[in-house]
């Protein structure tokens, strides 16, 4: 039983980055530089791209947490597959966030 606490209290230290889906000063100024015709097109994948990420790093890390407490490990070790679920969760994310359309748009408007 404390082993699932565990792992829920690791999850939910880590969803804070899903609710926060605003662009940053970086990524507007790209929609700003882009093509007039690309523009809701950058700001659509560049939203989608942070999606995936953030939704990564979610599952990673619970992932992670998850499998420390079920191999036994204390909170400190269970805490420490969560981020290191949560580092690949991200990665993994960060490519699977976005189409082969979004890419071809974010390709020609860098």
């Amino acid at each position: 039983m404390a082993k699932w606490i565990v792992a829920l209290a690791g999850a939910a230290m880590v969803a804070g980055p899903v609710a926060a889906q605003s662009l940053n000063g970086g990524d507007r100024a790209r929609i700003d530089r882009a093509r007039p015709a690309d523009r809701e097109d950058v700001r659509y994948c560049l939203m989608q791209g942070k999606k995936g990420r953030d939704k990564g790093t979610v599952i990673g890390a619970a992932g992670g947490v998850g499998v420390g407490a079920l191999a036994g490990g204390s909170l400190g070790e269970s805490l420490l597959a969560g981020a290191a679920g949560a580092v690949a969760g991200r990665l993994i994310g960060k490519s699977e966030g976005t189409d082969a359309t979004c890419d071809a748009v974010l390709a020609r408007n860098p």
